[in-house]
């Protein structure tokens, strides 16, 4: 759905264009060298701007105009039943037998019976790292809920970086973009004597500089961004609805209470129904 956009974004722009009687070929001719000044540039100021790390998780989320959201309702419907089986686990028979499962969840034939939930080593190691706090013996979730909402903004902080850098990359581009029809004017100047058909045909290309620089920006760079604040979005209220979970049971929920309150958080798009999750959580072995 993202790709079509950016097609219909550029259908509409030179489709519109052409439609009113201009000609693509000027822009044709001068896109090369334009392109490369404004792109080129934009692509350097963004490498200067930011550490390795941050350039290979904003590449490697460019992915969201594929798949724009890192979960779907199967993947809450796993990750509900992985805490309904922790928290009956532990209700049935202690804390103190999860410990077998959370220092090696890799190894655990519980987390094994959901390999998607088990292959994500991020949201794993944050469960895991929690229900050994509380086997330790701290069950306070006033506690618990302030180092979660820490840790959560760690983690929010960095899954929105890819959209925040690419959001300023898009604010400069239209700056980049009056550079390069600068440079085109400078050029005009440099042969002010030749046939005015010859200088429109050189003013003309100069201003494409300023076209393709907001036309980058805001129909393509920009767009970009926010796509990557969804996906990033997406992840982060994985975590929120494990929090939202594992308080819900400290409090006094049982197993299956404290998995509807997360139920109940998720976004429509993605929450399972109550006989639909019922069902699956029914389904499921007794936790060993």
């Amino acid at each position: 759905m993202k790709l079509f956009g950016l097609l219909f974004v550029f259908a509409t722009v030179f489709g519109g264009y052409m439609w009113g009687g201009g000609k693509i070929g000027p822009i044709l001719h001068v896109l090369p060298h334009e392109g490369l000044t404004i792109i080129g540039a934009a692509i350097g100021a963004f490498i200067i701007a930011n550490p390795v790390y941050v350039v290979k998780d904003t590449l490697k989320n460019l992915k969201c105009l594929v798949k724009p959201e890192a979960y779907n309702k199967d993947s809450y419907i796993e990750l509900l039943s992985v805490l309904y089986m922790i928290f009956k686990l532990a209700r049935t028979k202690g804390w103190l037998a999860l410990e077998q499962h959370i220092e090696h969840p890799h190894e655990s034939e519980l987390f094994k019976q959901f390999p998607g939930f088990s292959s994500n080593h991020h949201a794993s190691t944050f469960l895991c790292d929690y229900l050994r706090i509380i086997s330790l013996g701290n069950e306070n979730p006033h506690e618990l809920e302030a180092l979660m909402d820490e840790e959560i903004e760690t983690i929010t902080h960095h899954e929105m970086h890819p959209s925040h850098v690419v959001q300023t990359m898009a604010d400069g581009i239209p700056a980049l973009g009056i550079v390069a029809a600068v440079l085109g004017v400078i050029k005009t100047m440099g042969a002010i004597t030749e046939p005015p058909e010859i200088l429109g045909k050189m003013i003309g290309g100069a201003l494409v500089g300023t076209f393709l620089g907001v036309f980058v920006a805001y129909g393509m760079v920009g767009p970009t961004a926010g796509a990557l604040g969804g996906l990033g979005e997406s992840r982060i209220t994985y975590y929120r609805c494990m929090k939202v979970a594992i308080l819900a049971f400290l409090n006094g929920a049982a197993p299956q209470v404290a998995v509807e309150f997360a139920r109940k958080f998720l976004p429509h798009h993605v929450q399972p129904a109550f006989l639909e999750l019922e069902d699956k959580l029914n389904a499921l072995p007794s936790p060993g």
